[in-house]
């Protein structure tokens, strides 16, 4: 089981604390840092500074990390042109040496868009089909050859489809709870799939649709890896969970039924039994970003019994 650390910066981080949070990821043993891609704050939260961008932060962290790879749960399609994000993720991913990884979704957040001058397009979903065909086509496109792209929503002709990224295949991840046209667009472009902050039984389901999809399309069911995105409040005894869990305005009770919170014994049990539903990457969802201490536990109280 991969434990990957996922941030909310949108609700209050700079870029200095990401950067902070990324080396302790990596200092860690974790195996990745992913971020959100949000401009504007959710909840009662000040929010301040106020947002960042998702790919510029990478690029940064990219030349300042070596090992943990990077990405996005998951980049709005709604706030970037299919061919420009292929070429910021290809960059970046020539920056780091070849860690990013692309989680790509239509985008939901209408008040963002409001807020900072964004188009939000009624048929978001058909746009992300369009997305994921000219991304990856651009990827996959040989040395010297040119892409073209006519679509409904775009219009690829004689791209160059340049730059490549530094891996051969930049891995795409494709998530959500819908029941039919989530797991056909997993099926045809997902390397991996995951489903954010669902029960177990939501979990199992949502695989199920996934890998019969996968089927579908003439694709091993066990070529794309199945993961969760899960809020974590990890504290080494009662006290400690309840002051963690005040800290990000949650109650524990709330948070063990709906997370992976409580001891480490219990945080490790219940990540046991989404791995035996299917599950190989748990996306800790770490809303304190100033508490290191709580990483550390992470790490050396439940990664360790993990591995």
């Amino acid at each position: 089981m991969d434990l990957r650390i996922f941030t909310e910066p949108q609700q209050g981080a700079t870029y200095d604390t990401l950067l902070t949070v990324a080396r302790a990821t990596e200092d860690l043993g974790f195996d990745a840092f992913f971020r959100s891609d949000h401009y504007l704050r959710m909840g009662s939260v000040h929010g301040l500074p106020g947002p960042t961008d998702a790919w510029i932060t990478l690029a940064g962290l990219a030349r300042e990390t070596k090992r943990i790879r990077l990405g996005t749960l998951m980049t709005a399609g709604t706030f970037r042109l299919p061919g420009v994000l292929a070429i910021q993720v290809a960059q970046v991913d020539q920056m780091s040496g070849g860690r990013v990884e692309l989680g790509l979704g239509a985008g939901w957040f209408e008040e963002e868009h409001k807020a900072y001058g964004i188009p939000f397009p009624k048929e978001k979903f058909a746009r992300l089909e369009e997305q994921l065909a000219i991304v990856t086509g651009l990827w996959a496109t040989e040395a010297g050859k040119t892409f073209d792209f006519h679509g409904t929503y775009y219009d690829l002709t004689d791209s160059p489809a340049l730059p490549k990224p530094a891996q051969r295949k930049v891995p795409v991840l494709i998530g959500g709870h819908g029941a039919t046209r989530t797991p056909r667009l997993a099926a045809r472009y997902a390397d991996e799939f995951n489903i954010p902050f669902a029960s177990l039984e939501d979990s199992e389901r949502q695989f199920g649709r996934v890998r019969a999809a996968a089927v579908e399309a003439g694709r091993d069911a066990d070529d794309l890896t199945y993961s969760n995105a899960l809020v974590v409040c990890v504290g080494r005894d009662d006290r400690e969970v309840a002051r963690r869990a005040a800290v990000i305005g949650r109650e524990v009770d709330e948070l063990k039924a709906n997370g992976l919170a409580g001891s480490p014994a219990e945080v490790v049990d219940k990540i046991g039994r989404y791995a035996a539903i299917g599950s190989r990457r748990i996306y800790l969802q770490v809303l304190d970003l100033d508490d290191l201490d709580h990483l550390e536990l992470i790490s050396s109280q439940v990664q360790s019994r993990l591995s």
